[in-house]
């Protein structure tokens, strides 16, 4: 079963913007508690709703990075060796070297998992070509396509 590049790229997308949107929205309600606080009188909580609202800021960045990583994939272009953009078929699982977001749900049922080029099974998967194999858990797994 060949997996649609084009529904897997646009259910990334939607995936992250709702990662952006959902980060946004606490941004905002913890903007609206700080300003709220009555400094003299609430310091913890001034201080933890600050480390809150920075550790947001910073998942918020994260997804903004993905979406444009996201952006730079060409959906048309097809390689024989797996790099960024590439899909990768095997007997067990596809993979999408593009962003970091886990799994991804598609139509057919099939389920795709999305990675980064920094993650370690993208090591274990740069330049691989159809028929190769790669070790990931003593196990032997081989490629069956690439697109």
């Amino acid at each position: 079963m060949a997996i649609n590049r084009q529904q897997l790229y646009e259910k990334c997308l939607v995936k992250v913007n709702e990662q952006i949107e959902k980060y946004n929205e606490k941004l905002i309600s913890l903007k609206e508690s700080l300003d709220s606080i009555d400094r003299h009188n609430d310091y913890d909580e001034e201080g933890k709703l600050l480390g809150e609202y920075e550790q947001i800021s910073n998942y918020l960045d994260v997804a903004q990075k993905r979406k444009k990583l996201l952006s730079t994939i060409d959906r048309t272009k097809y390689t024989e060796s797996i790099q960024l953009g590439s899909v990768v078929e095997t007997k067990t699982n596809y993979y999408f070297i593009a962003a970091a977001l886990g799994e991804i749900g598609m139509d057919d049922g099939s389920t795709v998992y999305t990675m980064s080029t920094e993650a370690p099974i993208y090591q274990k998967l740069a330049g691989k070509k159809k028929g190769d194999t790669f070790t990931m858990k003593d196990e032997e797994i081989e490629i069956i396509d690439v697109r």
